[in-house]
């Protein structure tokens, strides 16, 4: 734990608590000068402190993580750019740092902005008209994207009920398949029947107690489904709580939202914490290791590492994305502070494109965005095979990434240098938020900005417009 100065944190959690310092100071076991030096910032907050915190209070530490706050200065920076002013990284830091309720506050009136321009822009293109009051709201897919993103992608009860049933059910990595089968059938008088054909991967009749699954999906892809359809059989209930959310309006959010818990539970049964865990540990985190042994995809490998957030038994915490050739994000979690623009799209200098050109070519790269945090990102190509002659199959590329202080645990990190800042590539979290001016593969000038044209340079450098 870097030194971190937080007195702002803890005047508002004596304000909430309605604690006179003294009182604060004696719950605590510090002296009320030593408490008033944290809370003037004259002081650090310790480890001891913070721990004692959360005993005497029960205050997620998480509050006062390095990590929760870079994903607050990330979210920060994002919503500040397309502010009138220059908004320096000190003072983002310094407004994180110190402040992070007004910085959140920020976020979420950013997020309102955007919806309703996004709201306006929508029914502005449908109607012809240049401005329009109301529209349709924010896409249900990107309210459960939001969800798992504020869970840092991990949901505790489905592990720990994951955990139970695996054990419950005597699974075995190997195993799974067929003891999913027997479950089904004993527990809950299901009869699984593997179709060809019928266009789904998964479809269930609850009058004749039957699953039908697709043969044409692999063993581990059919257990996939299995789990997702024992997850509404033996955890509806659970599930449905999870999905009355806030960040969920409407019926549409919440049903999807069901069905990505569903499909987390999934992969925790497939892939139990602890034990996956302890073998991706024992691996260095080498993904095609880890799929062999569990039986599973190279994409369900990625997914499932990026959710091991774990309070006393964490991960390397990654963040999971998977994109196609058009650049269209169609899976992105995290359980880190990196993300990419909502409005900015994503960097074509990242590797996760650059897989595309090497198919099925494991690609590593050090990549560094603008706020100077450095990452490892590892990306490969993933398909789903055309069911037959002339039918249209799927080709994708997935990008997992990690900051670069963890990339020593990884098996990837072998053979690079870590520690040299000019092996990293620089990027962005797209052209209209990024700040690289001499960025040769910028498209567009970042928002608030225009271009000048150097005709005896042939570039287009971006400038404050005036």
């Amino acid at each position: 734990m870097r030194k971190a100065y937080m007195g702002v944190r803890l005047r508002r959690l004596r304000e909430e608590r309605k604690l006179k310092q003294i009182e604060l100071a004696n719950a605590l076991g510090i002296s009320p000068s030593y408490l008033n030096q944290l809370e003037q910032n004259q002081r650090p907050l310790t480890v001891p402190v913070l721990l004692k915190i959360n005993a005497v209070f029960g205050i997620d530490v998480q509050l006062f993580s390095e990590d929760e706050e870079g994903r607050l200065i990330t979210e920060l920076r994002d919503a500040l750019a397309e502010g009138t002013e220059d908004v320096s990284l000190a003072e983002v830091r310094e407004l994180a740092m110190n402040m992070p309720a007004v910085g959140r506050t920020l976020v979420a009136l950013h997020r309102r902005y955007r919806e309703a321009s996004e709201r306006s822009e929508a029914m502005a293109a449908q109607l012809g008209d240049d401005w329009i009051a109301g529209g349709p709201a924010r896409m249900p897919y990107e309210q459960v994207r939001d969800f798992f993103y504020a869970q840092h992608n991990h949901i505790e009860p489905l592990d720990e009920a994951a955990e139970r049933l695996y054990a419950a059910a005597g699974l075995s990595p190997r195993g799974v398949h067929t003891g999913l089968v027997t479950w089904l059938r004993d527990r809950h008088n299901v009869q699984i029947i593997f179709s060809e054909g019928n266009g789904a991967q998964r479809r269930y009749d609850p009058a004749m107690r039957t699953l039908q699954i697709s043969a044409e999906l692999k063993q581990g892809q059919q257990a996939f489904q299995m789990a997702t359809q024992l997850a509404f059989l033996e955890l509806g209930e659970v599930i449905d709580q999870l999905s009355v959310n806030r960040i969920l309006q409407g019926e549409e959010a919440r049903q999807l939202a069901r069905v990505g818990l569903a499909n987390y539970f999934a992969g925790a049964l497939l892939l139990p914490y602890r034990d996956f865990l302890a073998a991706a540990e024992a691996e260095a985190y080498d993904i095609e290791k880890l799929a062999r042994r569990f039986g599973v995809g190279f994409e369900t490998i990625c997914h499932r590492l990026s959710t091991l957030q774990r309070a006393e038994m964490r991960g390397v915490p990654f963040f999971f994305v998977r994109v196609d050739r058009a650049g269209n994000i169609s899976k992105r979690q995290s359980a880190t502070d990196f993300h990419f623009s909502r409005v900015g799209g994503s960097c074509p200098l990242w590797n996760v494109y650059e897989a595309f050109t090497q198919p099925g070519k494991l690609l590593t790269q050090i990549a560094q965005m603008p706020d100077g945090r450095t990452y490892l990102w590892i990306a490969r190509t993933v398909g789903i095979a055309n069911s037959g002659y002339g039918a249209q199959g799927k080709t994708f590329a997935v990008g997992l990434g990690c900051d670069i202080r963890h990339a020593s645990r990884l098996i990837y990190s072998r053979g690079l240098d870590l520690a040299d800042p000019s092996s990293a590539t620089p990027i962005g979290a797209g052209c209209k938020v990024c700040e690289r001016i001499g960025c040769p593969q910028r498209a567009f000038p970042p928002i608030g900005r225009t271009v000048a044209v150097d005709q005896n340079r042939s570039t287009l450098t971006p400038y404050p417009v005036a």
